[in-house]
């Protein structure tokens, strides 16, 4: 199966791509020559970066942060992040990085991902994203608009 790179993958696509619900939404990308180490596969860096840019394009999508420069824009720093290498990924393979919102605290949410490659799941990662206010110091609530995609969109639960 061909997908389209680095764009919005959902429902159907997800799925024939080999992810599982609940993740409702994803994005595909091939595995490039500057991602191997000496053992030629991914290096475990490089997972990080994927779910960057997962982690933007799911915000843009929801449009909950489109990353313009102004006095409002929240600012979201990540509080935390691990992950779980359980397949190796290799030159030019395919791969899916899907995500969601598991669960949501006042000024605070808790992301988990996955990563799949022909429907095998190659790494997990769970991540908490902190918003802040512009001085990086003050906890900002996040806004309804946050708490109303985690929940219709992924199912998230408040963790109070």
């Amino acid at each position: 199966m061909t997908l389209p790179l680095l764009s919005p993958l959902q429902g159907a696509a997800l799925r024939d791509a080999g992810v599982p619900p609940p993740f409702a939404f994803g994005q595909a990308d091939k595995v490039r020559f500057h991602e191997l180490d000496v053992l030629d596969h991914v290096n475990n860096a490089r997972y990080f970066s994927w779910f960057e840019t997962f982690r933007i394009a799911y915000l843009r999508h929801g449009g909950l942060a489109d990353y313009a420069e102004t006095a409002e824009r929240p600012v979201l720093v990540l509080k935390s992040v691990g992950v779980d290498y359980k397949a190796p990924l290799h030159l030019e393979d395919t791969y899916v990085v899907a995500g969601r919102t598991r669960a949501y605290r006042r000024t605070s949410f808790t992301m988990e991902y996955g990563v799949w490659s022909d429907g095998r799941l190659c790494a997990t990662s769970q991540a908490i994203i902190c918003l802040m206010e512009a001085d990086f110091v003050t906890r900002r609530a996040l806004p309804r608009s946050y708490i109303d995609l985690f929940q219709t969109q992924d199912g998230a639960t408040f963790e109070g």
